[in-house]
């Protein structure tokens, strides 16, 4: 994905690399869904970026599915990931997200939807975690 613009809704003095990365590598419609996410913490705004990071993050552009990947497409099987993409996109993951993710976990992951899914479930247990409770 070729560099864009600094995006207005992601400051340059992001609370960390990954929010930086998105804001000056990313489409402006991913760094709004990011910054919705934020405040809103609409899983489908969390949908829209790690499905740009996913795709950001595929070893084979030429695998690259037109338009939306389907959610029964296999991270490895059909879009080509390694272990060192799915590190890597992990890595990212978890900075952007401020979320651990485990190897044994992430090894469940299989496929596009199952990623989305997980991410959503990690992400709701931060907020779950993060809420003070009575």
């Amino acid at each position: 994905m070729p560099s864009q613009p600094t995006s207005p809704a992601i400051p340059v003095a992001a609370p960390n690399h990954a929010a930086r990365t998105l804001g000056q590598h990313f489409p402006t419609e991913v760094c709004a869904a990011y910054e919705r996410f934020l405040t809103t913490k609409v899983p489908a705004d969390a949908d829209l970026v790690v499905l740009a990071i996913m795709l950001d993050h595929l070893p084979d552009k030429k695998l690259r599915p037109a338009g939306t990947p389907a959610d029964a497409l296999g991270l490895v099987n059909d879009l080509g990931f390694d272990s060192v993409a799915i590190t890597e996109m992990v890595f990212f993951l978890e900075d952007l997200f401020q979320v651990r993710i485990t190897n044994e976990e992430i090894l469940r992951v299989k496929t596009v939807g199952d990623l989305r899914s997980f991410v959503r479930q990690k992400l709701t247990a931060s907020v779950d975690n993060s809420v003070p409770r009575a």
